[in-house]
């Protein structure tokens, strides 16, 4: 997919940006742009100059989730949707855990249901100060959907969670830190910035490799014992400690310079 309609893609080294552009629908999610979301993940992820992808909202909202002319079309229909096939994970953005490189969402504006499962998605979430979130779902007749019933526990605990899904209340930016949704509070115009900055840090001190291992790793153990946390991470780490990166982090510390890591790209994205 070369031309976008309903985003925007931009690289500028070692950062991905990915905006949504619907405006006028607070940039509501057609099933085109989630192919498109998806298709412009791929591309960075591909792409060695790219160390990590940033997704944000044009105009004044971040996403309002799923336009509802596709929603009421969806629920007008006489059959349930099938299962999802059992080779790929259930859920829009679900997808987002296997990536292996870091994905910051920039909240600018309102994440609501949809927009919301894209924020919790991805691996950090930077909100602007006038950013608002809420879950809707149970609002509109629905459960808690996409994920979003073991993301939200894991970040703010069971009883706020439920609190969250069931009443639908919307939050403000500081009260979803508070909570532990949101990892980063800044004003409107450094919210890019931050999230770029980030990435440029992460790309100057942190390996690519070690880093989309580690992300791996985190989501992988969230549902498993701490003795096949402690071997998986033995035979991972056991791989990474005698590799390239290993021996020039090393030696960059013994020569007080910034390590030069390999990028991630190609057939290692």
């Amino acid at each position: 997919m070369a031309e976008y309609t309903d985003i925007s893609y931009t690289v500028n080294d070692p950062c991905a940006v990915i905006t949504l552009r619907r405006p006028a629908q607070l940039n509501a999610f057609t099933y085109r742009t989630l192919s498109e979301i998806r298709d412009a993940i791929g591309r960075a992820t591909a792409d060695p100059a790219v160390v990590g992808i940033i997704i944000t909202g044009g105009g004044r909202a971040f996403s309002a989730g799923l336009d509802m002319q596709v929603l009421t079309e969806t629920t007008a229909a006489n059959d349930a949707p099938a299962a999802t096939p059992e080779d790929r994970l259930p859920g829009i953005f679900s997808y987002f855990l296997e990536v292996p490189k870091p994905i910051i969402a920039a909240v600018n504006g309102v994440a609501a249901g949809g927009g919301l499962i894209l924020a919790l998605m991805s691996d950090l979430r930077f909100a602007s100060d006038d950013a608002a979130f809420t879950t809707v779902f149970l609002k509109r007749g629905l459960i808690a959907e996409h994920g979003s019933s073991w993301l939200l526990p894991r970040l703010v605990g069971v009883s706020r969670a439920l609190d969250l899904l069931w009443m639908s209340d919307k939050i403000g930016a500081e009260e979803a830190r508070n909570l532990g949704l949101v990892d980063r509070v800044v004003a409107p115009d450094a919210l890019l910035d931050a999230a770029q900055d980030y990435i440029r840090r992460l790309s100057a001190t942190s390996a690519p490799r070690a880093v989309a291992a580690t992300k791996r790793l985190v989501y992988d153990h969230l549902g498993c014992g701490f003795r096949q946390a402690l071997r998986e991470a033995e035979q991972v780490q056991n791989a990474f400690v005698t590799a390239a990166d290993a021996t020039e982090g090393a030696a960059a510390f013994m020569e007080r310079r910034t390590p030069v890591f390999t990028r991630v790209g190609g057939a290692d994205g």
